[in-house]
């Protein structure tokens, strides 16, 4: 077995013991299935209630890969563009961190009543969430090369853009990566957010509204089960964007090349 497999031993466990700790105690305590349901109970909901569950994740999903794709488009050009200019950085930066601080569930009402179409103003609201780590993180590993190496390019005779292109963003990509794998776990929270605070039903339902339903009819196996698969959702989300972090650096930055130790 490979140190891959043995260092996935232990969280399996733990979760193992986990489920059967809940499910002892909902047995022991005799606790019915609408105040807390068992983890069987649950499973058993994932299954029959499929038809119901699945689509609406994958309209979640969508809606977070979208918002994900804009983040990553307009975090790194900006980025760039913050890079070339600070006088541009020090106009622009503290209008991201405003959208940062101020929170989705605050203005996903407003964007949800400004924007007419259901999905645009979701996309927006999720949009928002995972647009600043990218933003961030790129910025500063743009910023965060070695000043004697941008003299040696400007002593051979590198111009702006080539310094870009060979030394900025091959330095920059590991504080990009690590804004992806934040960026990707919060462009689902926001997706999620914005459909709770817009609470549309109907053929287009995302999974949030789902969870809301159950909640509404006291169906709370239902509820657990849309929990779970966000929460896999997100868990899969991490893996990938760690899964491509690792697959670029893994090479040459240390970050990645110990983690093979």
């Amino acid at each position: 077995m490979n140190a891959a497999a043995w260092k996935a031993i232990p969280p399996l466990i733990i979760a193992a013991l986990a489920l059967f700790l809940w499910h002892a105690v909902v047995v022991l305590n005799d606790i019915p299935p609408y105040i807390l349901p068992s983890p069987l109970a649950v499973l058993h909901s994932l299954i029959d209630d499929r038809a119901i569950l699945l689509p609406s994740l994958l309209i979640t999903l969508k809606i977070t890969a979208l918002a994900l794709l804009a983040a990553l488009v307009g975090g790194v050009a900006l980025a760039i563009l913050f890079a070339q200019s600070r006088l541009i950085e020090i106009s622009l930066f503290p209008y991201a961190v405003i959208l940062q601080v101020t929170p989705i569930v605050a203005i996903a009402p407003l964007i949800l009543v400004y924007v007419p179409d259901t999905t645009t103003a979701l996309l927006i609201c999720a949009w928002i969430v995972a647009f600043f780590p990218i933003l961030s993180n790129t910025t500063l590993g743009l910023n965060s090369v070695d000043r004697n190496l941008i003299d040696l390019m400007k002593l051979c005779g590198a111009t702006r853009w080539q310094m870009l292109w060979h030394l900025r963003l091959p330095a920059a990509s590991p504080y990009f990566l690590a804004g992806l794998r934040i960026a990707g776990g919060l462009s689902l929270i926001g997706a999620v957010v914005a459909e709770f605070a817009a609470g549309a039903g109907g053929t287009s339902s995302g999974l949030a509204y789902r969870i809301l339903e159950a909640g509404y009819r006291l169906n709370i196996p239902r509820m657990f089960a849309g929990l779970a698969l966000i929460s896999t959702a997100g868990i899969a989300i991490y893996a990938s964007t760690s899964l491509i972090s690792y697959l670029a650096l893994r090479r040459w930055h240390e970050s990645q090349v110990r983690l093979g130790d």
